[in-house]
């Protein structure tokens, strides 16, 4: 029996299935079921609210947030070794989960889930990025989760974080700070896992603004800020010369010095850059 119900420990569970971690599906399973359900309790009040999970593995993330009281949690898990396991909590725990077996890259959660929503996630560590990016971008704002609460490795929590002026702050600190509100609420040392990855990992939160810090077209936005990070050693007049033939003239007038780094604009920056170039 474990700390948090009466499934039994997650290492049992493994040795049941035989869910030997694969790092082709980027995989690190997070063992201590009481670290799990410390970060379902870090998603907040989740009595009132659907929960989408990605990558639960074994289950360990998805009984926490189960345990904590989520109303419904539609986990998608590409792995089907882990259908069984997965099956498992969904009996102990009635009509409150929800298994998919697919690519949360192609599954619509949408289909599955009443608002409010919360997306909690250990993500798998080759799209944890990638579904961030997506989540962070959506054709319209505010989007469908309220909050994000996913763990990464520590080097790409630290990139959503970053302020200006440091190496970390990019195209990532960008997007993630100009719709939400994103901190660093905890930190696991590679021995948490089973296997242990290389680097320490992080839980990073972030809340949903009901509008953008600045306003600024998303699209224009997203194209300055990648082709600025793209080459961020350079100049903003020379990184930036293919967005516009005149691109001085708009880094002026949005207060931003030609000859300045991508690293050292503020947020404000490359919204009233943004807003420039479609002015014009």
């Amino acid at each position: 029996m474990s700390g948090i119900d009466t499934l039994p420990p997650l290492r049992e569970v493994i040795a049941t299935y035989q869910l030997a971690a694969k790092k082709s599906l980027g995989q690190n399973f997070l063992l201590d079921l009481n670290l799990t359900a410390k970060i379902a309790r870090l998603a907040g009040d989740l009595t009132q609210a659907d929960i989408l999970e990605i990558g639960p593995g074994p289950g360990g993330l998805t009984r926490g947030l189960l345990a904590e009281g989520a109303r419904q949690v539609l986990a998608i898990e590409k792995d089907p070794r882990c259908m069984p396991a997965l099956a498992e909590i969904a009996d102990h725990y009635p009509g409150r989960l929800t298994c998919i077996n697919g690519d949360a890259l192609t599954v619509d959660p949408l289909v599955h889930l009443r608002a409010p929503i919360k997306v909690a996630a250990n993500l798998p560590y080759n799209v944890g990025t990638e579904l961030l990016v997506r989540w962070l971008t959506p054709p319209t704002w505010p989007p469908f989760w309220q909050s994000l609460t996913l763990m990464f490795q520590r080097e790409v929590a630290q990139r959503i974080t970053a302020e200006p002026g440091s190496k970390a702050y990019g195209r990532l600190a960008v997007l993630a700070q100009w719709r939400s509100t994103p901190q660093i609420v905890m930190e696991l040392p590679p021995e948490a896992f089973s296997p242990p990855p290389k680097v320490n990992s992080a839980v990073v939160h972030l809340t949903a603004l009901p509008e953008p810090r600045f306003p600024a077209d998303p699209a224009v936005l997203n194209k300055v800020v990648a082709a600025a990070f793209n080459q961020r050693r350079k100049m903003l007049r020379s990184a930036l010369k293919a967005v516009s033939p005149v691109i001085e003239d708009h880094l002026i007038a949005a207060g931003i010095k030609p000859t300045e780094r991508a690293e050292q604009v503020p947020l404000e920056g490359f919204c009233a850059l943004a807003r420039s170039l479609a002015s014009a």
